[in-house]
């Protein structure tokens, strides 16, 4: 069952949380949500000897649900000043990353999801609130998570092993075995092969799965991909997503991930949050109901289908209001300067 949580902002300035609402996905879907509530209750009682390896994966999840979060981020509020003038830019943000999750953020363009991470990763300050790891309050500390931005940032002067080599070197593994661990995973990844080869002779893919590599090997356990895909082809990004749930599944790194690709952060995620046009704040919280591992035949099914088009009215939504505000902002600019 899809549970979407519904967090309204109170005031013009949505300076508080709100209630919460929860749907299911029988609501979304209208009355056929019943029978697959149903669907699935049969499924479990014929389950038969298989129900061991379930019951064990549940007490694994009950074990991970006693830790700490590996994010929180709490109550982050952030403004940046220019020329006198204020703008908000994040509004009282809360959310949060288990251990082994794959979390995205989704919303439109300029709603502060960078800037968001810049505080996580502390590049920036907030002006009120708090970012936790691993139940340790971590609020402007550099260091602490590995990150991975729209372009690979590779560089250019380092061949592809080296530039893998480099999350050995932060972790101060001796040269021979981090050697090593980079080949298996450049063999792995497809990269066998290019491993003398610099940044510039491989295609943006290539590249966008070394730059995945030097962060996945990074010794951070928190993992923040800022838009990785959004620079390549349409196959090319499909693709890059299969690969990256496979190599997920294996590695099972804690995982925020910004993506304005709705389609995209279902297939991947366990929950999306997203956000509202500037100020930036959680407006609903979706928890992803399918199964893993997945493959891509899933973005075909009837509640993925209503998942993707309800995320996309919101998302519609969101950009027709911060649309709104550009242009009353710009004609009361006209009208102050024709004064």
């Amino acid at each position: 069952m899809t549970r979407i949580t519904d967090t309204r902002r109170e005031g013009a300035t949505g300076s508080g949380a709100g209630g919460q609402e929860r749907i299911s996905s029988g609501q979304l879907a209208g009355a056929g949500g019943g029978q697959v509530e149903g669907e699935q209750a049969g499924a479990a009682r014929k389950a038969g000897p298989g129900s061991g390896r379930t019951e064990a994966k549940q007490a694994g999840a009950a074990r991970m649900a006693e830790a700490p979060p590996a994010l929180e981020v709490n109550g982050v509020t952030k403004a940046f000043f220019h020329r006198r003038r204020e703008t908000l830019v994040l509004d009282q943000v809360s959310l949060k990353v288990e251990p082994q999750e794959f979390v995205s953020i989704v919303g439109p363009s300029g709603c502060g999801k960078s800037t968001l991470f810049h505080i996580i990763g502390g590049l920036e300050q907030p002006d009120a609130g708090t970012v936790s790891m691993n139940g340790k309050t971590v609020t402007g500390q550099r260091g602490e998570i590995s990150y991975m931005p729209q372009q690979p940032a590779l560089f250019p002067w380092r061949t592809i092993e080296d530039n893998v080599l480099l999350a050995g070197e932060l972790k101060g593994e001796p040269r021979a075995e981090a050697r090593a661990a980079a080949r298996h995973w450049l063999d792995k990844v497809g990269l066998g092969g290019f491993e003398r080869a610099y940044p510039h002779m491989l295609s943006g893919g290539m590249q966008q799965r070394a730059a995945f590599l030097r962060a996945l090997l990074a010794p951070q356990e928190l993992m923040l991909l800022d838009e990785p895909f959004s620079a390549l082809d349409a196959l090319t990004r499909s693709e890059m997503q299969r690969w990256l749930l496979e190599l997920w599944e294996e590695n099972r790194r804690s995982v925020l991930f910004i993506t304005h690709n709705i389609e995209e952060a279902l297939l991947l995620s366990s929950r999306i949050y997203v956000f509202s046009g500037r100020p930036g704040s959680v407006l609903h919280t979706v928890e992803v109901p399918f199964p893993r591992p997945r493959r891509e035949e899933i973005t075909e099914s009837p509640e993925f289908l209503q998942l993707k088009r309800q995320l996309s009215q919101w998302m519609r939504e969101e950009q027709a209001k911060a649309a709104k505000t550009a242009k009353t902002a710009k004609t009361a600019k006209t009208a102050k300067t024709a004064k």
